[in-house]
C-alpha cells in the first residue's frame, strides 16, 4: 500500500515552504524517523521526517517551492522490515546495453551529416567581411561647435582628423583654424574610464529573507516612538572581567550582552507594559521575560529566545546564547527556538556603531537597540572624567505603550547596568 508524503505545516501561519534538497533517493528503504528532505521555511531551515517504513518509490517534488498538504513523494509497502532491504533494489530498473549500443551507432549515424548551423556559426562565418563604417562628411558624430564646422567645410579641414580642446572633447572653431593653419593640434582631454562591464548578481529571496520584508514592512506600519538613554559601563565591565576570570574550563565565555540581557529581562519584570505582545484587539502582558537576541545568520537575520531570562544566572545565558547563535549560523534551529519571544535585544556594537534605532519585531510592543561602549568625558564631583559609555535606543509600539511607560523602564534599565549588583 502506497502513503503519499504530504508537505506539513510547522508553525501557525505556515502556507507553503522550499524543498531544499533529498536525503534520500527513488527505490531507497526508508525506516519511519529518517530525514527524508530538507525544508527551508519562512522560519528555519529543518529536516522532515518519514512518518512511515517502506520504500521511497517517487519524489513527485525534486526541489523548488510547496503549499502545505501539497503531495512531494510516495512511499511504497516493502513489506516485513527485515525482507525490506533485501527487496529494495528490485525497485531500481535493470541495466540494459541499449545506452552502449546508442553510443557506438551515434558517431556512424553523425559522420555523413554535416552539423547544424547554428546563429553563432553564421556570424564568424560573416565576419571576415569588414562592415561599412562610413563616417558622414559633415561629421554628424563628431562633437564640434557650429562654427567649427562651418570653417572646415569652407577650408577642407577633416573634422575626423582633430582633437578638440573644448569640453568632453568638443572640436572649437580654434582648433579647425590651427589644423588648416598648418599648426599642431592641442592634445585632447583624457577620454573618461570605459564603464567596468560584467554580469549583474541576482540573488534570490530566501523563504526567511521574504519573511523579514514581509515582517518588517508591517513593523513600519505601527505607530512606533523612539527613546534614547546612556549608561555608564564601568561596573559592568569589571563583573565581565570577574566572571571571565572565574569561568570554568569549558564554559562559554561571558559577554557584555549576557550581562545586559540579564539585566534587560529583570526591568522587564519590573514593568509589564513593556513584556507585552499586541494581537490587534488585545495586549498581552508576560509574567516571564522570553528575550530574543537577533543574530545576523547566513540564511538571513534570525531571533533565538533565551527563555525566562530574568531567572537565568549570567552563566547560563551564556551558555544558552552560545548553543542558539552556534545552531543560528549552521541552520538547525527549530521553531521552538524562535517561537514566544516577549521583547529583542539588536546590539551593533561589536560593528563599532554607537547608536542606532531597531525595527520593531511584531507582535512584540518593544526592541532595545544596543550600541558600542565608548570613553566619553563626564563630569563627576565638578570635575572632568573619562568613562565608558554605552548608549541605548528602545522602540515602542504606541498602539500598547505610552511614553511614560517606555521612559520608566528605561530609567530602570540604566540604574541596573550602572549597579548591575542589584539586579543579580
Amino acid at each position: 500500500m502506497a502513503t503519499d508524503v504530504k508537505l506539513p505545516n510547522l508553525g501557525q501561519g505556515m502556507e507553503s515552504g522550499v524543498i531544499v534538497r533529498w536525503l534520500k533517493s527513488e527505490g531507497e528503504t526508508v525506516a519511519k524517523g529518517d530525514p527524508l528532505y530538507e525544508l527551508d521555511t519562512d522560519k528555519v531551515t529543518q529536516e522532515v521526517e518519514s512518518e512511515v517504513d517502506g520504500v521511497l518509490e517517487k519524489i513527485v517534488v525534486p526541489e523548488g517551492e510547496v503549499a502545505v498538504g501539497a503531495t512531494v513523494a510516495i512511499i511504497g509497502d516493502n513489506g516485513a522490515a527485515p525482507g525490506g532491504a533485501a527487496e529494495a533494489p528490485a525497485v531500481e530498473p535493470p541495466v540494459t546495453p541499449e545506452p552502449a549500443e546508442e553510443r557506438r551507432a551515434a558517431p556512424e549515424q553523425a559522420a555523413p551529416q554535416p552539423p547544424p548551423s547554428p546563429a553563432g556559426d553564421g556570424e564568424r562565418a560573416e565576419a571576415p567581411e569588414p562592415p561599412p563604417a562610413a563616417a558622414p562628411s559633415d561629421g554628424a558624430r563628431i562633437k564640434a561647435s557650429p562654427l567649427a564646422r562651418r570653417i572646415a567645410r569652407e577650408r577642407g579641414v577633416e573634422l575626423l582628423a582633430l582633437r578638440g580642446t573644448g569640453p568632453e572633447g568638443r572640436i572649437l572653431a580654434g582648433d579647425v583654424e590651427q589644423a588648416a593653419a598648418g599648426a599642431p593640434a592641442a592634445p585632447a582631454a583624457p577620454s573618461p574610464a570605459p564603464r567596468r562591464t560584467g554580469e549583474v548578481e541576482v540573488v534570490k529571496l530566501t523563504s526567511i529573507r521574504k519573511t523579514i520584508a514581509k515582517r518588517l514592512t508591517e513593523a513600519w506600519s505601527a505607530p512606533v516612538f523612539q527613546l534614547g538613554v546612556s549608561a555608564e559601563m564601568t561596573e559592568v565591565l569589571a563583573l565581565r572581567e570577574q566572571l571571565v576570570a572565574r569561568m570554568a574550563e569549558g564554559d562559554a565565555k561571558p559577554t557584555v550582552n549576557d550581562i545586559l540581557v540579564k539585566l534587560a529581562a529583570v526591568a522587564l519584570t519590573r514593568h509589564p507594559a513593556v513584556n507585552a505582545t499586541f494581537t490587534g484587539d488585545e495586549i498581552h502582558r508576560h509574567p516571564a521575560a522570553d528575550v530574543g537576541i537577533a543574530v545576523a545568520a547566513p540564511q538571513g537575520l534570525v531571533v533565538p529566545v533565551i527563555r525566562d531570562a530574568g531567572r537565568l544566572t549570567v552563566r547560563e545565558i551564556a551558555s544558552t546564547r552560545a548553543d542558539l547563535v552556534t545552531r543560528a549560523r549552521d541552520s538547525k534551529l527549530t521553531l521552538e527556538d524562535l517561537g514566544g519571544g516577549t521583547f529583542t535585544i539588536s546590539n551593533l556594537g561589536m560593528f563599532g556603531v554607537e547608536q542606532f534605532t531597531a525595527v520593531l519585531n511584531p507582535p512584540q510592543v518593544a526592541i532595545l537597540a544596543i550600541g558600542a561602549v565608548k570613553d566619553e568625558p563626564v563630569v563627576r564631583d565638578g570635575e572632568l572624567d573619562v568613562a565608558p559609555i554605552l548608549r541605548m535606543v528602545l522602540t515602542c509600539d504606541h498602539r500598547a505603550i505610552d511614553g511614560a511607560d517606555g521612559a520608566q523602564y528605561l530609567q530602570t534599565l540604566v540604574a541596573l547596568v550602572e549597579q548591575p549588583a542589584l539586579g543579580l
